[in-house]
Formats: structure tokens, sequence, C-alpha cells
């Protein structure tokens, strides 16, 4: 999740000053050990937004504490978030550190890459654990978002998983095969093209 975004839709619901957005935050995505979000990369984000004129400063909370700024969305911060509302969102899905560890590790040791498969297999299985308890401990009638955001990082560990399994079992078959190499560049110049030749050549008219 964008942090930009974040703190434009929650400015979008009410004005909020960066120690609230930061709390606010927080609960959106179920709590700091799903996401450690440092409050200064709030009120960064708040500096860099209020600078882009997509908030502005609409008061100044003075109590006992120091003072908090009160930021609010402007119409160019609303524009901004509902063009990003309405964005396709596609996450790269073959951009895998696994897949490369295993592929550079069988080309050096056949039983590296298999204790890596096994490593991260324990590892996957530690957070499925712990995100399953975490979902168990969600109450469904006031966090079922939260609920839903666990649903979807359950069914990715467990795709992970199966395809650790079906990559262990192949693994022979992948380390017989050659290895990759880069597609084959002519050098030097490329051939000149000549214009085309058009099928028929009209006659010139007679003066």
């Amino acid at each position: 999740m964008s942090v930009r975004y974040a703190i434009l839709g929650l400015l979008a619901q009410q004005p909020e000053h960066g120690y609230a957005l930061h709390a606010r935050l927080q609960a959106l995505v179920g709590g700091a050990e799903n996401w450690d979000l440092k409050p200064a990369q709030v009120y960064n984000t708040l500096a860099r937004l209020a600078g882009a004129g997509l908030v502005c400063e609409e008061a100044v909370e003075k109590g006992g504490g120091p003072e908090k700024h009160v930021f609010a969305i402007t119409p160019a911060g609303r524009a901004e978030l509902l063009a990003w509302l309405q964005s396709e969102e596609v996450q790269p899905t073959l951009h895998d550190d696994i897949f490369l560890k295993c592929m550079l590790a069988l080309s050096i040791d056949e039983g590296l890459a298999r204790r890596i498969l096994q490593s991260q297999r324990a590892a996957l299985y530690r957070e499925l654990h712990r995100v399953t308890a975490q979902r168990a401990e969600a109450d469904p009638t006031r966090e079922l978002g939260v609920i839903l955001l666990h649903d979807k990082a359950i069914m990715h560990l467990e795709a992970d998983l199966r395809w650790l399994d079906m990559l262990e079992a192949r693994l022979d078959e992948v380390r017989r095969q050659p290895l990759p190499e880069p597609p084959m560049r002519r050098r030097g110049r490329p051939p000149k093209s000549f214009p085309s030749i058009p099928d028929s050549i009209p006659k010139e008219r007679a003066p």
C-alpha cells in the first residue's frame, strides 16, 4: 500500500494531524506486525504532499504538549486520489528472489539449492502460522476488512508452498538443462533498407 495514497484516502474522510494518521494507518492494515510504518514516514509524506499542493494545513491544535498541525486534502489531492483509486493495479509476479536463489545455487551446488528450498519452506510455514493466528484473533463484526487481508496473505503463502514442492520435485530436471543464455545479437551496421518498388509505376502525363 502506498503511504502517499493511504494518507490522501484518510484525509478524504476527515482532516487529521500526523500522529492520528499514523495510528489510523496502523489500524487499517491490522497492526504494526503486518506493516511497521514509522511515524517519520507519515510526517515526511505529509510534507511532500503539502509541497505538491495535494494537502494543506487547516489548523494548529495547541494543548499541553507540542503543537499538532492538522492537515486537510485539497481539490487537487482529491483528483489525484480518485485517479489512483481508478487505476489498474497488477503486482509483479515474475520477480521472485526464491527462484533466483535456487537457479543460481543450482549451478554451484545442487545440495545448496535443496537446502535453500527447505529453509524457505520452513520460513513460509512460520509466516503462515503467524498470519493464521492473527486472522483467528480478528473480530469479524468489526475487522472484516483486516480478515480479508489475512485471507489474501494465507492464499499467497499456500500457493508459494505448493510451488516450492513443484520446484523441488523437478530440480534434477532443471539441472540437466543447459543454462539460459542471452539471445545472439548481430554485430556491425544494420543492412541498408531500400525504398520499396511499387507494383505499377504511373505513367507521366503528356504535357
